[in-house]
């Protein structure tokens, strides 16, 4: 039977492990959107290969996923813009998680600095105090939900990408990705009816 000493140093690894991992995701998705725009206007101009060269780097420096490229693997400017435009969409929808961890911090962390009050109708309210803690303890799920999100969508694009590689993508990566697009613009729709 483990003892406590050899249970929390597997458990803080992995609470660690895991913060990592939805850091490293946050920057990879908030660089799919800059990135596509890029290729799309550099790919036609005959930087099909620099292109490449951007998703490998963003895939194995900031996921620490091992490069599969294939020696002298150069994928044509169709597959290239292809890529350059699903990663687009794949870009629009990571920013929604993105913007959940965004309203975390301004109104979860921050929201007695953003909000001047007063704090009668508010969560937590009337005091400044308790209008904080209940618009924080609210949103730590909420940024819980928007990481592990930005994990699944960062994901299923380095899967994508592996396919500018030469890997065989699985069947259900394309309607994945076209599905996450549909599913986040009507949340963005919902939202929008929602202010």
């Amino acid at each position: 039977m483990p003892t406590t000493a050899t249970v929390h140093p597997t458990i803080r690894g992995r609470q660690y492990r895991t913060a990592h991992l939805a850091g490293r995701s946050l920057a990879y998705c908030a660089a799919l959107v800059p990135v596509a725009v890029f290729t799309l206007v550099t790919a036609p101009l005959g930087r099909s290969g620099a292109a490449v060269a951007r998703w490998r780097t963003l895939r194995t420096w900031l996921l620490r996923l091992p490069s599969t490229a294939g020696p002298g693997r150069r994928p044509g400017m169709v597959a290239v813009l292809g890529h350059a435009g699903l990663s687009l969409l794949v870009g629009a929808v990571a920013l929604l998680p993105i913007g959940v961890e965004v309203l975390m911090v301004l109104r979860g962390v921050l929201y007695g600095v953003v909000d001047p009050g007063p704090y009668d109708n508010s969560w937590g309210g009337p005091s400044r105090g308790g209008a904080w803690l209940a618009h924080f303890l609210v949103g730590l799920p909420l940024a819980a939900a928007g990481l592990a999100a930005l994990i699944a969508i960062a994901a299923v694009h380095q899967r994508l990408t592996g396919r500018l590689d030469g890997e065989r993508s699985p069947l259900w990566l394309l309607p994945t990705v076209l599905l996450m697009a549909v599913a986040g613009a009507l949340l963005f729709v919902a939202w929008t009816h929602q202010i």
